[in-house]
């Protein structure tokens, strides 16, 4: 019975969500481009396929050459509107993933805000020098018209099987992949076939203009989520795995592969911490002498500002740094694919701009 109603309400949930993609594609509702390039990375998934990771990515590279912003709805924050990032915020403030690109980059601009158009132009207006965003988690919002759609699909759950929201993990419509300029593929196990690639390349692929692009999660060392922690972790040792993300499952896996990992401590995404949590990781410390907690990126930014650690806690929560590798030369395809769009914009303008048109960007 309760699969029932899940399929239902899935499928009214369906129903709105194409009815909204076609006011769109008939110009009911409008989309905005604007004069700079903006790069939108996202996904049609709930949960964690690798967003973050490639946002940083794109702001590594692209910052050596450009005023990059980034732009982010916020998801979790207790505030509203508009909001540059700081990096002496609170995570509840300003979102954790925001918080942590800004900790990694704090020379970029990174801002906050549900009205992604409005946000655009606020940046523009404050930061003139700004000449890149990238958006954050910015696929159905639409208002938004970027140059280049990147959507993120996690290897282990193919979209193709799987449902809208409630029923199955699917927060778009497969139909609205039409869209996408790119695809990357994250987490391919080692194991990877040229099958499995032409397998996602027949599922995702729509157009010829569409590429698609296979990448692995690596690892650093196990760093202490506080500074002055010189002690770090081996591989085989016991580990609690604590994680608030998308699909824990996925983390407990992977960190099984490395470590002894003798609990788990699952969590909602994008938790906010609080006593009893910490309470918690004391209880199952005790319990488990000799072992540390093994957390994640994004959860070490929550935990890093708190007070509330004692010091002894604070001898024992590592994460890893996670960055993303591409399958063979692909990382400087996509980087030359997305220069071409860049390249190809600029000529269009010029071309306008000749002519006197003066519809086109806005």
């Amino acid at each position: 019975m309760r699969d029932v109603l899940l399929k239902i309400a899935s499928f009214f949930y369906g129903a709105a969500i194409k009815l909204r993609h076609l006011l769109f594609d008939i110009g009911i509702l409008r989309s905005e481009r604007f004069d700079i390039p903006i790069i939108c990375v996202g996904n049609i998934t709930v949960g964690g396929t690798g967003k973050t990771p490639a946002v940083e990515m794109l702001v590594e590279h692209y910052s050596e050459t450009y005023h990059v912003a980034v732009l982010s709805r916020g998801y979790g924050r207790i505030t509203k509107g508009y909001r540059e990032v700081k990096t002496t915020d609170n995570y509840r403030e300003v979102g954790d993933e925001p918080l942590q690109i800004k900790l990694k980059f704090p020379n970029v601009r990174v801002v906050v805000c549900e009205k992604r158009a409005f946000a655009v132009r606020r940046i523009q207006e404050e930061f003139p020098e700004v000449n890149m965003i990238i958006m954050d988690d910015g696929f159905q919002h639409r208002y938004v018209d970027p140059l280049v759609n990147i959507i993120i699909v996690d290897y282990n759950r193919p979209v193709e099987r799987d449902h809208l929201l409630p029923y199955g993990q699917l927060r778009d419509t497969i139909s609205s992949l039409y869209r996408a300029h790119y695809f990357i593929v994250t987490k391919c196990p080692e194991t990877m076939k040229p099958i499995d690639m032409r397998e996602k390349r027949m599922w995702l692929i729509e157009k010829p203009s569409q590429e698609i692009y296979f990448s692995r999660m690596q690892r650093s060392e196990p760093c202490s989520v506080f500074a002055g922690v010189k002690s770090t972790v081996t591989l085989g040792a016991p580990v609690i795995a604590m994680s608030g993300l998308g699909d824990n499952d996925a983390f407990n896996r992977d960190l099984k592969q490395r470590y002894r990992v003798v609990a788990t401590m699952d969590l909602e995404d994008h938790h906010s911490y609080r006593m009893s949590d910490l309470k918690r990781m004391i209880h199952l410390l005790e319990r488990h002498p000799g072992a540390v907690i093994m957390t994640t990126e994004k959860d070490a930014v929550k935990l890093a500002n708190s007070e509330a650690v004692t010091a002894d806690l604070r001898s024992k929560i590592f994460y890893e740094k996670i960055t993303m590798c591409f399958v063979g030369n692909s990382r400087m395809e996509l980087f030359d694919n997305i220069d071409n769009d860049i390249k190809n914009r600029d000529n269009e303008k010029h071309i306008k701009g000749l002519s006197g048109n003066s519809g086109g960007y806005k």
